[in-house]
């Protein structure tokens, strides 16, 4: 029976806002010392369950198949699971050799897979949902900035494969609320307007509502402006 601090280990998350927790590790393109050796990047750091299985053979397909694009906006994928390092192998070089899935065959994954057949990464990570499985890690995904701060966290149960169109969008979003210091709003994406923060003071409120420079107020608390995609794109994506 699992004591108190046990559960409490299994169920222990990183917060937004935090350092995300450090850890070394051997994966398939060598040991790895996580998030210093990933300094001045982003990451996107994801479990899923086990090798062999075919909601995460298509969501690693997918992954291989869009990493240039996450490259491009500076970000480095990371997956993970609690298999080992030759069955990593093994099925990676399946998913190669034999597997096509939505028009994508030959896929190589060249991105790290994580070994951790102890859980100690799973587990600093809150990866270990006991409710879905005490023996698999659940589809965790987190965001990590340059700094090394978790920036967003995503979590699906075992049997839902991920929205990778999201993940990439979430990406671009967070990286122009940073590049332009302004929010996003509900189903952003490049080129739609953006948020500007709230006014902090009656006065600024009451000139926001009579300017006619280039913000659109609604009311006070809600103004908006507009920012091309070419802009967003220009400052955040690598040529």
């Amino acid at each position: 029976m699992e004591t108190t601090t046990e559960q409490q280990q299994l169920h222990t998350m990183p917060r937004i806002g935090d350092k995300a927790p450090e850890f070394k590790a051997v994966t398939t393109q060598g040991d790895i010392n996580y998030p210093s050796d990933y300094k001045g990047k982003w990451s996107i750091l994801f479990s899923h369950p086990a090798d062999f299985t075919p909601v995460c053979t298509s969501e690693f397909m997918t992954f291989a198949h869009l990493e240039e694009k996450f490259e491009k906006a500076n970000c480095s994928l990371i997956g993970l699971s609690i298999d080992g390092i030759y069955s990593h192998i093994a099925w990676l070089r399946t998913i190669k050799d034999k597997i096509e899935f939505n028009g994508m065959k030959n896929i190589e994954v060249k991105f790290p897979l994580i070994e951790d057949i102890s859980m100690e990464v799973a587990k600093k990570y809150g990866m270990i949902q006991p409710g879905e499985s005490k023996t698999q890690a659940v589809r965790a995904v987190f965001f990590v900035d340059g700094e090394g701060i978790v920036r967003a966290i995503i979590y699906y149960p075992l049997s839902l494969g991920r929205n990778f169109d999201e993940l990439y969008r979430a990406l671009i979003a967070m990286q122009t609320s940073d590049a332009f210091n302004v929010a996003t709003p509900a189903d952003w994406n490049p080129g739609d307007d953006v948020i500007v923060s709230p006014a902090g003071s009656c006065g600024v409120a009451e000139d926001r509502m009579t300017s006619t420079d280039d913000l659109d107020c609604k009311d006070w608390f809600f103004c908006t402006k507009k920012i091309s995609k070419e802009e967003v794109l220009s400052r955040i994506l690598k040529a």
